[in-house]
């Protein structure tokens, strides 16, 4: 069974300064997907320390409201950007007899990156859903080259790349 891994889509970076390359639709699609299926939802949120814009208690650590959460998902705060350090995530994911994760949300080079490595490094199946990362663009690259870029690194070795309506839990 796969679990649905939704990263840090919370206010302070959806609506925050820089602006983002789209997938929030897509992100309540799979929710959907994984809904119907019975398969678990988790949700990251990124918590910075105290005295930053995202410290513990922040408004801009909520989950933003875009995604439509219906209850039973799984919140939970990760201070790193590889979603299984320092967390219960790989705990959590076992204890609901999921052996993979179908990893979304943001940002791309940052927590997708490192949480698809660590997913397989952890005995999970990694699956990265094509167009439902994202990130904003950076001074070196536009962030559609960048989600890309991603994309192509990753598949194979480090996760299975699928679109979202090639995907079912």
């Amino acid at each position: 069974m796969y679990a649905l891994l939704i990263l840090d889509i919370q206010v302070g970076l959806v609506h925050g300064p820089e602006k983002l390359w789209r997938c929030e639709e897509l992100l309540n699609t799979l929710m959907d997907k994984a809904r119907s299926a019975g398969a678990p939802i988790f949700l990251a949120r990124h918590i910075g320390p105290a005295g930053s814009p995202i410290e513990p208690g922040s408004p801009r650590t909520m989950v933003a409201q875009e995604l439509k959460l219906l209850g039973g998902e799984v919140v939970f705060e990760k201070r790193r950007p590889n979603a299984f350090e320092m967390t219960d995530l790989a705990d959590n994911l076992r204890s609901c007899g999921a052996t993979g994760v179908v990893v979304t949300g943001m940002k791309t080079q940052y927590c997708v990156d490192s949480t698809c490595r660590a997913a397989r490094d952890l005995g999970f199946d990694a699956v990265l859903i094509a167009e439902s990362h994202t990130c904003s663009d950076t001074p070196v690259m536009k962030a559609e080259n960048i989600v890309a870029h991603h994309n192509a690194t990753l598949d194979g070795q480090f996760c299975q790349l699928v679109r979202a309506e090639e995907w079912s839990f």
